[in-house]
Order: structure tokens, then C-alpha cells, then sequence
């Protein structure tokens, strides 16, 4: 599978680092950041940086030929098409439960984070040097937390450039193979539910595209007279990775109205999404104060500086990217509180 079938992660061949820009205006830490955003160096190895794809870009390393982590072949039509809706709701659940282990995988590597005392552990959280793209046995704690959460952000990522949750039809042709209806739904979708066990509830005209090596319209092969990735995908476009600003989208799906525009937006606030249940199910499953150092560990430069001191109270030493530097611990312990 070329990386040309999902958001971009490289810059060249029609891309232009799409999973970068859109993790980077999700979570990263810039002027009108939250707290929790991601410092300048763990926001490099999270989102990807120059050649590195970085943890989100990591499927697209050793999961390109798995369509559960792209979120694709959940292809369905009204009328005479050659699957069920059946078919197309199981290769969309598979997705979400492809999603939904990694995301319980970054929660359960999460204790790796702090001791049995509660301190966070200075050899488990450092980023120097950077952690690898893929992760790899022995990795430090931070590393393999952030590429199990960096394999969910691709996922539900995708799932917007993939799927007609967010877009339009072409209303100057006909509706079929090549122009299926749009849902126009926002996100976060109810969809991707990671946290929970259920099976979601699929709307039935919710699809993703058929992919195979040789994408195209009309498809060949497999995907032989079935709605394709060629045709109903956003993959690529120019993004700000400061307001998630989209952009020159270069797919025929894409140029359709403001279809590019809105698979980013939708992208965006999945993103977000994620990292707000992420840090919700930390505080489930270790406890508010525990969880809070989790957080700042996560999302630190220099956690082993920033995130000392008595369980529950995490110093901030600046908030990176906007300048300002905040010393109260109780200030910083309250925020974490509220969040949780």
C-alpha cells in the first residue's frame, strides 16, 4: 500500500505531512494553547518532524497493508452492490477495535511511567534522544505510551479522509460508484468510542473506500465495481499546523465543496477528542493524582524538572511555545483536578 492512501506523512508525491499539520493544530503548544498541549520536543516525536514520521506517522511504517489501522474497505451502496451492509459495519468495527487496542495498550504501558512510590521515573520519560517511529522492545515508557496513542490519532485521522462521515456528494453528478452520498456529519464521532466495550452504532450509510495497490476509478480487482479510496478520499491538502486552516485540497472528493476542509476540521476535533478520553481513562484506572503526573510526563519536555514533587502536585515550570512561566503547584494541581 503507498502512503499516498492516507493523510500524508511525507512531503512529496501529493503530500504535504498531513498527520503532522493536523496532530501539531490538535495537540501541540502554541499561542492559545490548553495546558495539557505537547511541548515543542514531545510534540516532534508525536506528530512527526522533517524525514521522521513520528509516533502518529508510524502505521504507515509497519501497518500499510492492514486496512483496520486506515480504517478502509467498509464500502457500501444502496441497491445492487456486491457486499452486504453487514460487511461494510464488520470492516468498520474491526477499525474501531483496532483502535480501541492501542489505545488500551498506551494506557496499560502508562505505569511504566512513575514508580511504586508515585515519582515519575527520570529514565522512563526522557525524549533524548528522540524515541523511534516504530516502537521497539526496551523502549522508554514514554515512547511506547505515546507511539500506542500516536497508532490511535492515525486511525481516527484517517477515518475522516476515508469515510463520507464528513463530506458531500458531488451535486453536479449523479449519485454512485464514483460520487457516493455524503453524510456531513462533525466530529467526534460517536463512532469512535475507544473507551468503550459496545460495538458502536453504525449509521447505515456510512462508508469507507475499497483499496487495493492499483486505486482507481472504477476499481479493478478486489474492489471491482465497489466505491473505491480513489474515490472518496481527502487524503491531501495544504494544513496550518497552528488553526488546522485547510487548504488547495488535491483529490477529486476533496475539491468538492469545502470536503477537504471539513475531513481536517472533523480530524481535529477527533484528535482532541482522543486525548481528552486517553487522560480520562489514566484517571480511571491509577487515580486523579497519579494520572495528573501521567499527564505532564506525557506532555513535558523535562517531566523528571516539571513533574516532581508529592503525589498529585505537578510543577509546571513554563508552558513552552507561550512563554509564561507558572511556579504555583497548587495552580497547576487544581487544573489537573478539574480536568479529571
Amino acid at each position: 500500500m503507498p502512503a499516498a492512501s492516507a493523510f500524508g506523512t511525507i512531503d512529496g508525491a501529493g503530500q504535504h505531512r498531513e498527520h503532522e499539520r493536523i496532530t501539531r493544530a490538535a495537540l501541540a503548544c502554541h499561542t492559545g494553547a490548553p495546558d495539557d498541549c505537547f511541548q515543542p520536543g514531545t510534540a516532534d516525536y508525536l506528530a512527526g518532524h522533517g524525514r521522521e514520521f513520528g509516533a502518529v506517522g508510524a502505521p504507515d511504517v509497519d501497518e500499510v497493508a492492514d486496512p483496520a489501522a486506515h480504517c478502509d474497505n467498509g464500502d457500501f451502496l444502496e441497491g445492487s452492490y456486491p457486499r452486504s451492509r453487514d460487511e461494510a459495519t464488520a470492516a468498520l468495527l474491526a477499525c474501531v477495535d483496532h483502535l480501541r487496542a492501542s489505545f488500551a495498550d498506551g494506557v496499560d504501558r502508562a505505569g511504566g511511567l512513575l514508580d511504586h512510590d508515585g515519582e515519575v521515573v527520570a529514565a522512563e520519560v526522557d525524549v533524548d534522544p528522540q524515541c523511534p517511529s516504530v516502537e521497539r522492545a526496551g523502549d522508554r515508557a514514554k515512547c511506547t505510551v505515546l507511539a500506542a496513542f500516536g497508532r490511535v490519532l492515525h486511525g481516527v485521522q484517517d477515518f475522516y479522509a476515508h469515510s463520507n462521515w464528513a463530506d458531500d456528494a458531488d451535486p453536479t453528478r449523479p449519485s454512485g460508484l464514483d460520487n457516493p452520498p455524503g453524510l456531513n456529519l462533525r466530529g467526534p464521532s460517536p463512532v469512535l468510542d475507544l473507551r468503550s466495550e459496545a460495538p458502536p452504532v453504525v449509521p447505515a450509510g456510512l462508508a469507507t473506500g475499497c483499496f487495493v495497490l492499483r486505486d482507481q476509478v472504477p476499481g479493478v480487482g478486489e474492489c471491482s465495481d465497489r466505491i473505491t479510496h480513489a474515490a472518496l478520499n481527502k487524503d491531501d491538502g495544504l494544513i496550518d499546523p497552528v488553526t488546522g486552516e485547510a487548504t488547495d485540497p488535491t483529490t477529486p472528493r476533496g475539491r468538492v465543496g469545502e470536503n477537504f476542509a471539513q475531513a481536517v476540521a472533523g480530524a481535529i476535533a477527533e484528535s482532541r477528542r482522543q486525548w481528552q478520553d486517553f487522560r480520562d481513562a489514566l484517571a480511571a484506572r491509577y487515580g486523579d493524582e497519579h494520572a495528573a503526573r501521567m499527564v505532564c510526563s506525557l506532555t513535558h519536555d523535562d517531566p523528571a524538572a516539571d513533574c516532581t514533587g508529592r503525589p498529585g502536585t505537578v510543577v509546571l515550570a513554563g508552558l513552552v511555545g507561550v512563554g509564561v512561566v507558572v511556579s504555583s503547584a497548587v495552580l497547576v494541581r487544581s487544573r489537573y483536578r478539574r480536568r479529571g
